[in-house]
């Protein structure tokens, strides 16, 4: 099995595994943006094994997330650098970074889980800086989202419909990541628009899963390139 076909793979076990953890602590009345202090520590104070449950899938998503963004990269590569462009340098980028902001995301939940019993200065401040990291991961999903999502479009891997809603994906990610002080603060409506972009970036995963998959049983046509090797 190739390199790139392995990553596709990657892609919608990814997305599977993302969907799963929020399946699992979400019905348990994990606490939304902009909730308040008491529903946060009786979550984490009284449903620490439901969430250490959900905790445990983020360690393979995160590699499977890198593995993804790799074999993107490589499936892209070849033909932007005959363009001369990088989007995908800066779409694996976003992935690494979203990685890393939300390894201190889950690093938080589980020191509220210590400190929501005991100490609520602790868990407010803790909480406090779960909703900013939170919020401001979508910055390095939008990042992901636009590098991904355009160089796929300019080297004919994606489709124009894919690629536009990884880009509505990314606006909605950049636009709530941006208004991070009023999401975080005041929550209801302007939660949503982080809600809406991480719903269609799932879709945009699996399809991008799809798309590496079949990648080489479907030659990619561009015709600038082409045109330009004909002369």
């Amino acid at each position: 099995m190739s390199f790139t076909r392995i990553s596709g793979i990657a892609a919608i076990g990814f997305a599977a595994l993302i969907v799963l953890g929020n399946v699992i602590v979400a019905p348990a009345g994990f606490p939304l943006t902009g909730a308040g202090i008491e529903e946060v520590a009786e979550f984490f104070s009284t449903e620490g094994d439901i969430l250490g449950i959900g905790s445990a899938f983020a360690p393979a998503a995160w590699v499977l997330a890198a593995l993804f963004g790799a074999g993107a990269v490589a499936a892209l590569w070849r033909r932007e650098r005959e363009r001369g462009e990088a989007w995908s340098i800066l779409g694996l980028a976003g992935l690494v970074m979203q990685n890393t902001i939300f390894a201190g995301i889950i690093a938080t939940r589980l020191a509220l889980t210590s400190t929501a019993a005991h100490d609520t200065s602790a868990t407010s401040g803790l909480w406090a800086l779960h909703e900013g990291l939170f919020t401001l991961n979508g910055t390095f999903l939008a990042a992901a989202l636009l590098g991904l999502s355009m160089g796929g479009l300019r080297t004919g891997l994606i489709r124009r419909w894919h690629g536009a809603i990884g880009l509505l994906a990314a606006a909605l990610q950049f636009s709530s990541a941006t208004l991070a002080y009023w999401v975080v603060n005041e929550g209801g409506l302007l939660g949503l628009l982080a809600l809406a972009g991480w719903l269609i970036w799932v879709v945009w995963i699996v399809a991008y899963g799809l798309a590496l998959i079949r990648v080489e049983s479907e030659p990619v046509h561009v015709p600038a390139i082409d045109s330009m090797r004909s002369r």
